[in-house]
């Protein structure tokens, strides 16, 4: 019970940050570049550093939201 319980928290945590993330990256232009300090930070080669972080963090998260959904599925059944 104190697993499932710990599971389901780690779920939500994870999904909300996840929503987060996937939220702050760029669309067809901008986003995460743009917030702070417009098109000079951003390189033509392609993204800075705080955008490939964010999409190391992004998948990470992903595949933490992942595996909380298999286990529960398999937990609760």
């Amino acid at each position: 019970m104190l697993v499932n319980a710990i599971l389901i928290g780690l779920h939500v945590i994870a999904s909300s940050i996840l929503i987060l993330f996937v939220l702050l990256h760029a669309g067809r232009g901008g986003g995460l570049s743009d917030m702070f300090g417009g098109v000079g930070g951003a390189t033509l080669a392609g993204s800075t550093v705080v955008e490939r972080n964010l999409d190391r963090m992004t998948v990470v998260l992903a595949l933490l939201f992942t595996f909380t959904t298999i286990l529960l599925s398999l937990r609760l059944t």
